[in-house]
């Protein structure tokens, strides 16, 4: 007897590598996503000019990343993860231009819309080329911020998750003749139909608990990760724990022989992994 419905994943058709250098851009999921890469000793940049919601302004974040990435010693990321909140912009009234952050201005300087399924398949699109311009063996994955925005109403807010899944599925299907390196992860999915209980939320009722996160970071694994990757996180689980630890007594001998033995086998990871970040 089944009592809910578990989202099927397809295998991811490229595979991340241990320690791999990643870039993060988007919604506040982008984020929590980004610190439990970096917790997990990926190389990792993520959202740099702080979160983005929509397609645009993940596009100007990416433009910004490019073109000052030698000055701000950004590295070139193998895989990048887009993850899209909302199609709701903010236009400057003064100069018609779609702005990342309203700064505490007055609302009245603002006008606020909401972007087609063309508009934002065409703003992936346009970040997806620019991401190979930079790395032309880049892969992409897409997601869909699974937190809903009460501000909008919640008819609204699923009206705007649905304009964002159609223009996913519509980027996809289009680069689906002319590449595998573009993928879409049902975050979304997994936590409104697959957990859907409120246990799996803040007390808020819109953003995924921890718990909810976990699931979200075992299902990932399974679909993206190589065996080498999920070897190392094995192998780095005991030393990130003890890491962690916090001691009663930080001078004591026996912390001092515990964080001796945990360099040592730092370093020896180091030798395995190349790109291990010490």
């Amino acid at each position: 007897m089944e009592f809910r419905t578990v989202v099927a994943i397809n295998k991811s058709s490229f595979e991340i590598q241990p320690c791999e250098q990643m870039l993060f851009v988007g919604s506040c999921f982008a984020e929590k996503m980004g610190l439990r890469f970096q917790e997990e000793r990926f190389r990792v940049v993520f959202n740099p000019y702080g979160v983005m919601y929509n397609p645009a302004s993940v596009l100007h974040t990416v433009e910004r990343i490019y073109a000052t990435r030698e000055k701000e010693r950004i590295a070139m990321p193998s895989t990048v993860i887009l993850s899209l909140g909302t199609n709701r912009v903010y236009i400057l009234k003064e100069t018609g231009e779609i702005v990342d952050n309203c700064q505490k201005q007055p609302q009245r300087l603002f006008e606020e819309r909401e972007l087609s399924v063309d508009e934002c398949a065409d703003y992936i699109c346009r970040t997806i080329n620019l991401l190979r311009e930079w790395n032309p063996a880049v892969r992409v994955i897409l997601t869909v911020s699974p937190i809903r925005y009460r501000k909008y109403g919640y008819h609204g807010s699923q009206l705007s998750k649905a304009t964002l899944l159609l223009a996913v599925d519509k980027v996809i299907f289009n680069l689906l003749y002319s590449t595998s390196d573009v993928i879409y992860f049902p975050s979304y999915e997994i936590v409104l139909d697959e957990l859907r209980d409120y246990r799996f939320f803040k007390e808020d009722m819109l953003h995924p608990s921890k718990l909810a996160g976990e699931y979200i970071w075992e299902r990932f694994t399974e679909c993206c990760f190589s065996e080498a990757a999920k070897q190392f996180l094995t192998e780095w689980k005991p030393i990130k724990d003890a890491l962690n630890h916090q001691p009663f007594n930080p001078e004591s001998e026996d912390y001092i022989q515990l964080m001796k033995r945990v360099k040592e086998k730092m370093a020896e990871l180091k030798e395995k992994y190349p790109d291990f970040p010490m």
